[in-house]
């Protein structure tokens, strides 16, 4: 299909599906027109307008388009209307709502091996075929989902590819660059244990609290470390550092039911760290069903540039990462560890898109 079948194809659609929201007015009444760019479609209306051209008219436009040119194309979700100027004296056609698209849908990634394919990426985290991280961009990431969701599995993948990630940097000697915290005990503290990486897991004859402070302990080292990075940082800014990760799983079940000041302690630590981490390249990645004010201070789930949601995706799960988002009309895969990712970044788009989270095999599988 070329672009003037495409741009047919696109009008007729919101012509067929509109007609009530536009009072009747169509693009035969010539009450609007369709451009397409490199980025996405123009829905140009003619001024003035019967019709009202509203949040509303560009959530349908989107809902009817999205389907419309699925899977050749794919939407980009914007949170509100996108208005965007067209250059022409014309003041009745000077602007015009925007939807920007990529070409095709995402596509799940197939590693065959998993320890093999960490260590070719250097500095990239490849999530999906038409999607990679970059992980010095990375602030802090937030993964969310409930049981049986695939974050573990998806966890998993994300460990095995930061422990590669800066192989070639030299860093500070006996630095402990990656930290696992598992309250359950579960399958990262068993990739942790067989990897050789620091895990700290809750001990039979500790409590709850004593636990959290022994994290609070780990929390407070990064947070010093990040204090002696800037220094350094101040006096040279072109030092490169290694990465420096805490990864906490479950965090919602670390925040309920402890000791008050230990708590605030947590919080207070965790605030820090995703405010002050990025330049000195300390991260948090954090892992829980929700991410409600019970789980982590607002404050740092607003400093977290790479948001994931899996599962099952609705207004009702979406609310804490993605408070302005309404997820209605994005076309999302059915199966487990799919859902919705946004990097928030100055590579990436803003939008939200659709995620598929790899499948993987390991050396051991494969010998299997």
């Amino acid at each position: 299909m070329n672009t003037d079948e495409l741009k047919k194809y696109i009008t007729q659609s919101i012509d067929m599906a509109l007609g009530s929201d536009m009072q009747g007015e169509s693009s035969y009444t010539n009450s609007f027109s369709i451009e397409l760019d490199k980025g996405g479609i123009k829905f140009i209306p003619r001024m003035p307008a019967g019709y009202l051209i509203d949040d509303n008219l560009y959530q349908h436009i989107f809902k009817i388009l999205n389907v419309a040119l699925y899977p050749n194309y794919t939407l980009l979700k914007q949170n509100t209307t996108y208005f965007v100027p067209i250059s022409t004296r014309n003041i009745h056609v000077q602007r015009a709502l925007y939807f920007p698209w990529q070409v095709g849908i995402p596509r799940r990634l197939i590693v065959t091996n998993l320890e093999d394919f960490a260590t070719q990426n250097g500095g990239k985290i490849q999530i999906m075929k038409n999607l990679s991280i970059d992980y010095n961009r990375v602030t802090s990431i937030a993964l969310a989902g409930t049981s049986g969701s695939g974050k573990s599995y998806f966890l998993t993948y994300l460990l095995e590819s930061l422990k590669h990630v800066d192989e070639n940097v030299h860093g500070e000697i006996g630095l402990k660059t990656l930290t696992v915290i598992d309250p359950k005990m579960d399958e990262p503290s068993r990739w942790a244990k067989a990897n050789g990486v620091k895990v700290i897991y809750p001990a039979t004859d500790r409590s709850k609290s004593d636990f959290v402070a022994q994290i609070n302990d780990v929390l407070s080292e990064c947070l010093k470390l990040i204090h002696k990075r800037q220094q350094v940082l101040f006096n040279n800014p072109s030092t490169t550092f290694k990465h420096v990760t805490v990864v906490i799983d479950e965090v919602l079940a670390l925040s309920e039911g402890i000791n008050k000041n230990i708590k605030d302690t947590f919080f207070a630590l965790l605030s820090q760290i995703a405010l002050l981490g990025r330049a000195t390249r300390v991260h948090l990645i954090l892992v829980s069903q929700r991410f409600d004010h019970n789980s982590i201070p607002t404050s740092v789930r607003e400093q977290m540039n790479v948001l994931v949601q899996l599962g099952n995706i609705n207004r009702k799960t979406t609310q804490f990462l993605f408070p302005d988002l309404d997820p209605e009309g994005i076309v999302i895969p059915l199966g487990r560890g799919t859902g919705l990712i946004q990097v928030i970044d100055d590579e990436h788009p803003y939008q939200v898109l659709p995620l598929l989270c790899p499948t993987y095999y390991t050396s051991k599988e494969k010998i299997l």
